[in-house]
């Protein structure tokens, strides 16, 4: 039987060769303060697509230029961003790999270096904050549906909403950051009406168009119930792809605890007990190195997608060298910190030469 692993799947009419994904990781110090994609940026997304890889997410790309992860992060909050996306697209297309990107606003967790008073469902008292007002809100919905469509006109296959990660969508679903009274604030629905109002806006735009509109949600939000529940009105939103990660946790409840027998992280079993709930697609991640583990989530059909993370950032060729059982270059998982989020030149594997 074969590897479900290497099956092809088709979303939206977008035929994607297998079911590795290289997951929307920061290509740091490489984007200026303008946002603008460099060399760097295409040859490292090139060779991704040159070593097999299914479905490429390209990192999170800012929809406001004040809302920022950092100072060095890609944007598409402007038209003149559309040529340099579209450059990422045509290497990743060239070598036969879908390619989403991944639209993001930080919220309450942009740094000071970005801007002086960050901006999020309501004021963080733990440090300089405020909430958004109404007009706001609607300003940064139009935000995200204009990157959408520069996305859509850059050539991408489809775009995926930034709602894990604490980020600016994840501040407003969670109860634990988003304290509103309003239409978004109370319950859930209330709390996800920024994120569905996005959707709705997005589908209505490019209505006829085969576009993934993909979500990256937490799968504690605070509880694996909440996820449920959140990756259930996804689905009835008509969102095409789910992409299950790490929410905002809650210091009083504890994180979800996978059975003693599963083999991956508690996000990993998250992801699988969503995909339960829901008919749509849906990707797992977190901590997924190798081959064989990845072979044997697809296997025992746990998810339709799973991403490799750093896998693929050591080794372009890491879904290649999994289609012929051979062995990729190795993360050595280094402690405390990844130091490719510090920066990609000190990831000590990008010293060793690939043969490929």
């Amino acid at each position: 039987m074969k590897n479900r692993l290497f099956l092809p799947i088709t979303i939206k009419g977008k035929n994607i060769r297998n079911r590795a994904v290289m997951p929307p990781m920061v290509f740091f110090e490489r984007a200026g303060d303008d946002g603008f994609v460099t060399d760097e940026h295409v040859e490292h997304y090139r060779a991704r697509a040159k070593g097999g890889t299914g479905l490429i997410i390209v990192e999170a790309t800012c929809i406001e230029k004040n809302g920022r992860l950092s100072d060095c992060q890609l944007g598409i909050w402007s038209d003149e961003h559309i040529s340099g996306l579209s450059r990422i697209v045509q290497a990743c297309h060239e070598y036969g790999s879908v390619v989403m990107l991944q639209l993001h606003h930080s919220g309450l967790r942009t740094p000071s270096s970005v801007t002086e008073i960050p901006v999020g469902p309501s004021k963080n008292n733990q440090k300089p904050s405020r909430a958004l007002t109404i007009d706001e809100i609607e300003a940064i919905k139009e935000d995200f549906t204009k990157a959408a469509l520069r996305a859509q006109e850059a050539g991408f296959d489809g775009i995926e909403l930034h709602g894990a990660h604490g980020q600016l969508l994840n501040q407003f679903v969670s109860p634990v950051t988003n304290q509103r009274t309003d239409e978004y604030g109370g319950d859930l629905k209330g709390r996800m009406k920024l994120s569905l109002d996005i959707i709705y806006n997005i589908k209505k735009e490019l209505e006829g168009k085969r576009f993934i509109i993909g979500y990256r949600m937490g799968g504690n939000e605070p509880t694996l119930k909440d996820g449920i529940k959140i990756a259930k009105l996804l689905e009835e939103a008509e969102v095409d792809l789910l992409h299950v990660s790490g929410g905002i946790s809650s210091p009083d409840i504890a994180l979800p605890q996978p059975p003693q027998t599963f083999p991956f992280h508690w996000i990993v079993y998250c992801g699988t007990e969503i995909k339960k709930n829901v008919s749509i697609p849906v990707i797992v991640v977190e901590g997924i190195r190798t081959a064989k583990q990845a072979s044997l989530i697809m296997d025992n059909r746990l998810a339709d997608f799973v991403s490799v993370g750093r896998g693929h950032l050591v080794d372009p060729f890491w879904t290649k060298k999994a289609m012929n059982q051979l062995e990729a270059i190795p993360c050595l998982e280094c402690k405390p910190d990844c130091h490719w989020f510090e920066n990609g030149d000190l990831c000590p594997q990008q010293r060793v030469k690939n043969s490929q």
